[in-house]
């Protein structure tokens, strides 16, 4: 069978190309993956041993090729975004934040701007959904946004720290080097949008704070938008602790994965009744993202709908 091209790259400039194919031809790999395919360069052409496949492939590089001109970059997060969650390179014009080194963040996915939505619209965000979605990132995004416009006064991330039944006396060190692990992907969020230097200014400051969940008891919690990160490891009594909290000037997100949930002792989990005890409260969304919003490696979302399927 001859090969069939999928894209004509003799109108293509240097840099545009390079971006397209990816680092060491990555990008091409991924979207071969996807479409359980090979694709290869021949004379200034891009060819498909399987001509079934080629009107996808090339509708996806299309779109692949509009948002580079659009961003004037490409990044492995753009590529997930149009194979998995078939998003056309308009639905990308929502700039929501530059981060650290100029870096431009983008809505990537159909709940994600689902998501955000929510973010700007209600007082108490509640989300669920598999790991890779965005939502603590969305989330830290959208509380640096309203820090950066003096619209609040401080950003308050809070998790549980007792997962997989291990418990933190059981730990060794002080309590931040107890706590820190749990709380990595809260740094790294910090960082892409504040930049290293800059989120040690914030947390030194107090401006940002990140603490173990037990540490918001007894607290009221003005001018903050708070977050609950890993919400499916508390209990009932832990999430209404944490709601209650709520200040004047202030927004909550509570985000966390129903499919992970790690409480000791098969503990019930509070994020799972949450709905059913305050879902009539009209200033709290509740959204449920889907593996159809991951935005890591395409397989990640196989993977989330092999066990989904699994577990039916």
């Amino acid at each position: 069978m001859d090969k069939q091209t999928v894209l004509e790259l003799k109108d293509l400039n240097v840099d545009t190309l390079m971006a397209l194919l990816g680092e060491n031809d990555s990008n091409l790999k991924t979207i071969g993956q996807y479409f359980g395919t090979e694709l290869t360069l021949e004379d200034n052409r891009l060819v498909c041993p399987d001509e079934e496949k080629v009107k996808g492939i090339s509708e996806v590089l299309q779109e692949l090729l509009t948002l580079y001109r659009m961003k004037k970059s490409l990044e492995k997060e753009d590529v997930t975004s149009v194979l998995v969650n078939k998003a056309s390179a308009s639905f990308f014009r929502k700039e929501i934040a530059t981060g650290s080194g100029n870096r431009r963040f983008y809505l990537r996915s159909w709940g994600q701007k689902q998501l955000y939505e929510a973010f700007e619209n209600h007082i108490i965000t509640v989300v669920t959904g598999p790991a890779g979605t965005g939502k603590t990132f969305l989330s830290v995004v959208y509380a640096s946004n309203l820090l950066k416009k003096g619209a609040i006064r401080k950003i308050i991330i809070t998790r549980p720290v007792v997962e997989a039944g291990e418990s933190l006396g059981f730990l060794p060190g002080d309590l931040k080097e107890k706590v820190d692990p749990y709380l990595k992907p809260i740094y790294d969020s910090l960082e892409m949008i504040f930049g290293m230097g800059n989120t040690d200014k914030l947390l030194e400051k107090g401006v940002v704070e990140i603490a173990p969940l037990a540490y918001m008891r007894g607290r009221t919690l003005n001018d903050a938008c708070v977050i609950l990160d890993e919400a499916q490891n508390t209990t009932e009594m832990q999430i209404k602790m944490f709601l209650t909290r709520l200040g004047f000037n202030s927004r909550m997100i509570i985000t966390g994965d129903i499919t992970q949930i790690d409480l000791p002792n098969n503990k019930p989990s509070g994020l799972v009744k949450i709905r059913e005890i305050v879902g009539n409260i009209e200033e709290i969304a509740f959204i449920e993202t889907s593996s159809r919003d991951v935005v890591r490696h395409p397989v990640v979302q196989k993977i989330i709908d092999a066990y989904e399927k699994a577990g039916k």
